[in-house]
């Protein structure tokens, strides 16, 4: 069993590359959660809470930016390539290092079967010729190879993925913005009759919200993505403390502002299910050809949630080699400073979860898609507890560190952590969501034994006897 490090603070040179540049990252961390689970799945959200859903995610928007706020904190302090996985081992001990780590890690490559087979299905629209799973392929195929190389690389794709994201919702929120005050050619001024009709602006009450938020509240995930990055720039500390900054507000700004737009624009009533509310707006104000427009937009997206699922992924299986919790042959480093081999074992594991998606979509995948269902939440309360434990520390060892610090310490991290138990209770108590929280606890429960299991075999072996 390797030792822990002396002091939390402790840190080591990160053997990966220094490639990554402040744009990338405040690119990385303002499209890392602007994916498709914003521009299609918000109708869900909008069909429970109606014009409310503004609500819902100014909730749900406030409980990630409390979560970014504090690991932005811990990882300016102390930036490594595990991210939140590094910040739980120094808090809390190697099983939650190693519970937190490989729960994300599965996380990301299930979700990236999601995000590849959606990709494949738009393109397969596009071009009916070729097959879904060569679409499959030529995207995994593509991505590898771009992770392979130069992180340089991961971050220019990235940082344009990202614009086209980002210039997409600006361009969508003047538009809106246009057609709500009737400056559009052939418009007349909106006003505030869809917030206020069709049964007033909580149509559902306040239980629609809540439903509104359990909705939404998985789209804010990625962002923990920068985090990771952060490690491979000139100026980690500085680097993450900017990308948070930027990110969070911006973010909060894009969700908000397009619900507004939406529900301000047409009565929630008229969303039909399946269909993008974006591409229900844009057909509304009279864009030509929105619907194609969005479905390019949704392309995008879920390539560069595919892009940066995989090097986040690879980068925490890396981060736990590092530490001794993974197999020390993915601790192998290109010369350019890339862990191919972590690379690999993430695309290879992804793949397989795609091909369980296109092959058992509605069994074998959806019993793997519940068990990380809930997991984003239960690493976000390890992220709470973790900056409860290291605050401390920091302030008393090297004050001087954190270029970014949490708010109304530690109130607001309680509030946080509150927040994110209130979430998991009410997922307990919806028919929809259950079978999430119960399958990824059950997951939970799987790493936590293996963790105990490891630290048992370890103290044995340490024995004199």
């Amino acid at each position: 069993m390797h030792d822990a490090p002396p002091s939390p603070l402790a840190t080591e040179a990160e053997p990966l590359s220094h490639g990554l540049k402040q744009r990338h990252l405040t690119m990385l961390g303002l499209g890392g959660v602007i994916g498709a689970g914003l521009f299609v799945g918000s109708g869900a959200g909008i069909a429970l809470a109606g014009p409310g859903i503004v609500v819902s995610y100014l909730l749900a928007g406030a409980l990630a930016m409390l979560v970014m706020r504090m690991l932005g904190e811990m990882s300016s302090a102390m930036p490594a390539s595990g991210a939140f996985s590094v910040h739980a081992e120094r808090a809390l001990g190697r099983w939650a290092g190693f519970t937190a780590g490989w729960l994300y890690w599965f996380l990301l490559v299930v979700v990236l079967a999601v995000e590849a087979t959606g990709a494949a299905t738009i393109a397969n629209g596009w071009v009916p010729g070729i097959p879904q799973w060569t679409w499959v392929l030529i995207f995994m195929v593509v991505f590898t190879v771009a992770n392979l190389a130069a992180v340089k690389n991961f971050g220019e794709f990235e940082f344009w993925f990202a614009a086209l994201k980002v210039g997409a919702i600006v361009l969508f929120l003047v538009l809106g913005a246009l057609a709500v005050f009737g400056l559009l050619p052939d418009t007349q001024p909106v006003g505030l009759a869809n917030l206020t009709g069709q049964g007033g602006f909580l149509p559902n009450g306040w239980e629609g919200v809540v439903a509104g938020v359990l909705a939404v509240v998985f789209a804010f995930g990625g962002l923990e993505v920068v985090t990771i990055a952060a490690a491979e720039s000139d100026d980690p500390a500085r680097a993450v403390g900017r990308a948070v900054r930027s990110a969070v507000w911006r973010i909060l700004l894009f969700y908000i502002g397009s619900m507004l737009v939406i529900v301000t624009v047409l009565p929630w009533t008229a969303m039909e299910p399946g269909r993008s509310p974006y591409v229900a707006v844009l057909d509304a104000i009279g864009v030509p050809g929105a619907g194609q427009i969005m479905n390019i937009v949704v392309f995008v997206a879920l390539l560069s949630a595919l892009n940066a699922n995989l090097y986040g992924s690879s980068r925490m299986v890396f981060s736990l080699a590092e530490r001794g919790e993974a197999p020390a042959g993915l601790l192998k480093v290109s010369g350019g400073g890339v862990p191919r081999r972590a690379v690999l074992a993430s695309v290879a594991f992804g793949f397989v979860s795609v091909l369980l998606n296109l092959e058992w979509p509605d069994t074998v995948f959806l019993y793997m898609l519940n068990a990380v269902g809930a997991v984003l939440l239960f690493v976000w309360g390890l992220i709470a507890v973790s900056e409860l434990r290291l605050r401390r520390r920091i302030e008393r060892e090297a004050p001087e560190k954190p270029t970014l610090r949490m708010w109304g310490f530690p109130w607001l991290t309680w509030v946080a952590l509150a927040g994110i138990a209130a979430v998991i209770v009410l997922m307990l108590g919806d028919e929809g969501t259950r079978p999430q929280v119960l399958w990824s606890a059950a997951a939970t429960a799987l790493v936590l034994l293996v963790a105990w299991l490891r630290e048992l075999r370890d103290m044995r072996a340490s024995r004199p006897w």
